[in-house]
């Protein structure tokens, strides 16, 4: 374990009892000043020079959302912000040295919040129609979304938000608003202990193995002359433990992220109000409705922050919903950002894995691994539309089976370029299984195509 990886998880486990003393504290503005003088010293101390990187973000950010024209400034905020981070990433060529992964960390959390805050202020101006309130007055709703969506942070505001010790290292990302909220709001009386154990039992399992199987299975090994004379089974083979060590790893780190928000008492909100991963309440309405209540006769979750569902990744039948169950509040950004603002609809998941290979770096590995997964969602779609939707239930439970064999093996697959990162080890571990899982994915994307033709044409 890497003196990188030790300080990352004392970072973590620390940050968890941090929060129960700031649930404590009752004045907001006290509260917040102590969430970012922690920040602002854990990322001194892990950075150290390194930290003018989210320094020079974080101010430029303040300046564009403060005193540009409100009606371009998300945009503006969102070309500055990525902008940055490719400047951040290719600083070396200019004989700077790179940052060090913990700086590199919080670069990325840092570049969505900051972009975020840009899109609450312009939609606190001009909110998006959504299809849920449709039915609801207008001038309801306009009370409703000024009281409980809109935000107008000051320049100071913005700054302490961006550095805010939750999820500063590894998520969950979360929205300004949902911070002003845990600010704003008496975090004492959201029970947080039973959804933390919920979380915090699995680490055991989860450490133990990332522990054995990393012991024994190393991704330097597959760049090895002797890794090519094992035989092609063991070769195929090898990327299953490679994508366990890498998914426990995560695993563990997002839920012990998910308990320093619960124990802080951020994203806490009422089940009724119905919170949705990454966004918070949905149900404005309900949420008025059930704060007029006692805080003892409410019911309290943490969907907002719930940034892993492992049974939707180890269980979940497809790709789409493997992918939908993973690094939930980041794909919420990006879904609201990207995905749902791309005009041509049917490049949206293409632009949105693109940007999303971005956001996790320029390593040719991610691009790799992302746009790999675009024609395993097109294939997969078509197949279901061929036989899932009007096969029997006996018949759908194979298919599930089928399906979730060859979803586990493709995210193996596309998981050692997440790993290997650089073009050349990436193309050595695929060339040396014949990129037998590229062609299992052209197979079932092309038969899936001739039979779907095959189909039209006889009900034509």
């Amino acid at each position: 374990m890497s003196t990188d990886d030790i300080v990352y998880i004392l970072v973590l486990v620390t940050s968890i009892p941090l929060g129960l003393y700031i649930r404590q504290t009752k004045e907001a503005k006290v509260k917040q000043k102590l969430c970012s003088i922690v920040g602002f010293v854990l990322v001194l101390l892990t950075c150290r020079l390194h930290a003018l990187h989210s320094l020079i973000t974080t101010v430029v950010n303040c300046i564009i959302v403060k005193y540009f024209d409100i009606r371009y400034c998300h945009w503006v905020s969102f070309a500055w912000c990525f902008g940055y981070l490719l400047g951040f990433r290719t600083i070396h060529l200019l004989g700077i040295p790179s940052a060090p992964p913990l700086a590199n960390a919080v670069q990325l959390l840092l570049t969505l919040k900051m972009v975020m805050v840009a899109f609450e202020v312009h939609e606190s101006q001009f909110p998006l129609k959504e299809r849920r309130y449709e039915h609801m007055d207008g001038e309801r709703l306009k009370y409703l979304q000024e009281k409980y969506v809109a935000v107008a942070p000051s320049f100071q505001d913005i700054f302490l938000y961006a550095y805010c010790y939750i999820g500063m290292f590894t998520g969950p990302f979360y929205r300004y608003r949902t911070y002003v909220d845990m600010l704003n709001q008496d975090c004492n009386v959201i029970p947080w202990k039973e959804h933390a154990w919920n979380r915090l039992r699995y680490i055991p399992v989860l450490v133990t193995i990332l522990l054995v199987v990393s012991h024994y299975f190393k991704k330097e090994y597959t760049q090895t002359d002797e890794f090519l004379d094992e035989p092609f089974w063991f070769r195929v083979f090898y990327i299953v433990p490679m994508f366990m060590v890498f998914r426990t790893r995560l695993y563990t780190a997002f839920l012990l992220s998910e308990c320093m928000c619960m124990t802080a008492g951020l994203g806490g909100y009422p089940v009724v109000s119905k919170p949705k991963c990454g966004q918070g309440p949905t149900d404005l309405q309900a949420l008025d409705d059930i704060l007029k209540k006692k805080p003892s006769e409410i019911e309290y979750n943490f969907d907002t922050v719930y940034n892993l569902n492992i049974y939707g990744c180890e269980l979940a039948p497809t790709s789409r919903e493997g992918l939908k169950s993973w690094n939930m509040t980041i794909q919420s950004w990006l879904a609201h950002c990207v995905y749902k603002r791309f005009p041509i609809r049917s490049l949206g998941s293409t632009v949105t894995m693109t940007v999303s290979a971005f956001w996790h770096g320029i390593h040719p590995g991610y691009y790799l691994s992302f746009l790999t997964c675009v024609p395993i969602l097109i294939a997969e779609d078509i197949w279901i539309d061929l036989y899932y939707k009007n096969a029997s239930p006996g018949q759908q439970k194979l298919f599930n089976w089928v399906c979730w064999f060859f979803k586990m093996r493709f995210f193996d697959y596309m998981c050692m370029g997440f790993i290997l990162l650089s073009w050349k080890a990436t193309m050595h571990y695929w060339s040396s299984i014949y990129f037998l899982i590229h062609f299992i994915i052209a197979a079932f994307l092309v038969t899936g195509l001739i039979l779907k033709s095959s189909r039209h044409k006889k009900t034509a």
